[in-house]
């Protein structure tokens, strides 16, 4: 291949890479990489392959941050499959079967067959079997049931049997089962908070939803990317970012694809760089917080105040 085919190629991989940032320019881009790819790509020199790379790349990473329709995963499926079958490079061909995994689960979640319905599991009651399953039992009394199981094998494995009688082995397993199964269910058993309270940490609900959708959402530019550097990614999804990307920024000004940062928040409500924890909807947990920091300060004034008597009588 010569300079000027080289070139060229480089140019037009550099506008299909703009193009599959397009929604309505995505799937005739994606063709168009598909030929360049079966009828250029192996007589492409080293340099000419990493781009065809970087734009294979750029098309997984807007079709996890972007778009959802299975046709637009379909045709990435598609190209993500031939350019397995031509790259030779390790670490490129491991992306490419994670990016084939990933766009396989979007393609053929229509096709997964409907879950078959249960078998009749209906309970006695009243001395007729019922058509529905027995509803579960509410919480309180599973919770006392577990307790009075425990208390009734503590019991009878204690000082309820006669001192001639040796201890029967069943009855000391089947009290330390029951003993464990309170052990592995305290968090269920015991009211809400009483346990946060006594590790001094409280679970972070998540980030509240009103909060979120405020947050702004940045376009990445040219310049921006330069600011940031060429190996600048998105920390939760790990891809680089490219012009034209959209990013949520947070309070800390750390900035992360709207999609990858939503499920972030649900589960951790904080920022994955600074730890920078955003306002929450439930009032008590925020009130806790309140305290928190005035007991702090509270306590930040009284080392104060002792390190400053201790320099008075030094």
């Amino acid at each position: 291949m010569d300079f000027e085919d080289e070139q060229y190629l480089k140019q037009r991989l550099e506008e299909l890479q703009r193009d599959v940032s397009k929604k309505q320019k995505f799937e005739a881009a994606v063709g168009s990489l598909n030929s360049l790819l079966r009828d250029r790509y192996s007589s492409a020199s080293p340099a000419l392959r990493k781009s065809y790379y970087s734009v294979i790349c750029r098309v997984a990473t807007v079709l996890k941050t972007r778009y959802t329709s299975p046709g637009f995963w379909a045709a990435g499926l598609a190209l993500f499959q031939l350019a397995l079958t031509l790259v030779s490079d390790p670490a490129e061909k491991n992306h490419l079967l994670n990016y084939i995994s990933e766009a396989q689960k979007v393609v053929h979640q229509e096709d997964d067959p409907p879950n078959p319905s249960p078998p009749n599991q209906g309970f006695l009651f009243e001395g007729h079997l019922t058509v529905d399953r027995e509803p579960p039992q509410p919480e309180w009394l599973v919770q006392s049931n577990l307790v009075a199981s425990v208390l009734a094998a503590a019991e009878s494995s204690g000082s309820g049997r006669p001192e001639s009688e040796t201890p029967n082995n069943n009855d000391s397993e089947s009290a330390a089962s029951l003993l464990q199964s309170l052990i592995d269910n305290l968090e269920s058993v015991m009211p809400p908070g009483i346990l946060d309270d006594v590790r001094g940490t409280r679970r972070v609900p998540p980030a509240s939803k009103k909060v979120v959708a405020n947050l702004p959402v940045i376009t990445i530019t040219e310049e921006t990317l330069k600011k940031l550097g060429e190996d600048a990614d998105c920390c939760i999804c790990k891809e680089n970012l490219a012009v034209n990307d959209k990013m949520q920024e947070l309070p800390c000004k750390h900035t992360f694809h709207p999609p990858c940062l939503k499920p972030w928040l649900d589960e951790h409500n904080s920022c994955p760089i600074c730890r920078h924890e955003l306002v929450t909807d439930d009032r008590a947990y925020e009130s806790w917080k309140e305290r928190e920091r005035e007991a702090e300060e509270d306590r930040k004034g009284a080392a104060n105040a002792v390190r400053g008597g201790e320099y008075m009588y030094v």
